[in-house]
């Protein structure tokens, strides 16, 4: 992977900083609806202003934005609370029409993040441009169409890019519209270390119930800020009514979150946790000796079922071997999820192992 220069957003030129607090609307629907909800959210330490203004549905014949008309309309939250406005652009002429209207910051939204071709034209008007955009991961859990994306903006030169984790699409009924998958964007920062990644739990919950809860999550994690929609009727709003909150709401929960340090700010505890770390690596090395010697006994089962023409995978061990392990795992206070996981894993490469070596022989 190419290395990308990323310009924090601290840096932006906006007096921004960490963690930062994006919110407004779903979507702008007249211009007192952005007067009423910016006022109300004056006080609230909100560093940027969001509202839609082009609205991807999944399905023609509902609210898909008022257009560009609507991006007049921001300048009066810009006004009321004096911080940067931020719009969705999902093509060329969005971004031409944004940055015509004077609009701060973009966000490329996860419909578009999908589509590479839709990035790379955006991209395309934007070079030379210095904006900054934030990127929304994919629909998809696909983090090579995150990162991507990102290298794409990068590419044409632009460097103050931020990312917007806002969940992954998930076929199984659970509590979240879009499950967090918090691994992911963890993930992405190890791949860009110096990019901001902005969780999205209005979009994670897709309901009002748990946006606290996720929110808290979201800055434990060590994720850089939240964007939450804020619209001064909930109920009535043009879309997504049922996840957006009121601006008095927004203001006590803001007031309940716990801000988590990095260790990197405070120096002085790192050397507290030497200790325990150490314990960790070495218990890491043993884990990986453990492994190491499990898998001699692998192969050794993967020669005996080659010389008696046996199949690799064997159903009913495969179960009974499973379910006792999670259940071990149970036992001592790991998750059903993560014991099942790992199972997995070395169940894979348990398979692997033995069809490279009836390959071989």
């Amino acid at each position: 992977m190419s290395e990308i220069e990323i310009v924090q957003p601290e840096d932006w030129g906006f007096n921004l900083k960490k963690p930062l607090m994006i919110a407004g609307p779903c979507s702008a629907e007249s211009p007192e609806q952005i007067d009423k909800i910016s006022k109300g959210l004056q006080g609230a330490g909100v560093d940027i202003f969001r509202a839609g203004i082009w609205k991807p549905r999944t399905r023609p014949g509902s609210f898909e934005g008022i257009g560009k008309e609507g991006l007049e309309w921001l300048k009066i939250a810009k006004e009321n609370l004096n911080i940067p406005i931020s719009v969705e652009v999902a093509n060329a002429r969005h971004v031409e029409e944004a940055l015509e209207c004077g609009i701060d910051i973009l966000w490329i939204g996860a419909r578009t993040t999908v589509n590479p071709f839709s990035v790379q034209e955006i991209c395309d008007v934007l070079k030379g441009v210095d904006i900054p955009v934030m990127v929304k991961n994919p629909i998809n859990p696909d983090l090579q169409l995150w990162l991507g994306a990102i290298e794409r903006l990068s590419a044409v030169g632009l460097k103050k890019i931020a990312a917007i984790h806002r969940g992954f699409s998930n076929r199984y009924i659970t509590e979240f519209r879009n499950a967090p998958e918090w691994s992911l964007p963890l993930r992405l920062k190890e791949m860009v270390p110096d990019i901001s990644i902005v969780s999205d739990p209005s979009h994670i919950c897709g309901n009002r119930e748990c946006l606290a809860d996720v929110s808290q999550k979201a800055l434990n994690f060590g994720l850089d800020g939240l964007m939450i929609e804020v619209h001064h009727d909930p109920d009535n709003a043009w879309s997504d009514a049922q996840q957006q909150i009121t601006p008095q709401t927004y203001k006590e929960m803001v007031d309940r979150l716990i801000i988590r340090k990095s260790i990197d700010s405070v120096p002085e505890l790192r050397s507290d946790l030497a200790s325990l770390r150490e314990k960790v690596d070495q218990m890491d090395k043993q884990l990986v000796e453990i492994l190491a010697e499990r898998f001699t006994y692998i192969s050794e089962i993967g020669e005996y079922k080659r010389l008696n023409n046996l199949s690799v995978f064997q159903k009913d061990r495969w179960k009974e071997v499973t379910d006792s392990r999670v259940n071990m795992g149970v036992e001592k206070n790991l998750s059903e999820d993560f014991m099942r996981a790992m199972m997995m894993a070395i169940h894979e490469e348990s398979i692997k192992q033995q069809e490279d070596m009836l390959e071989k022989k």
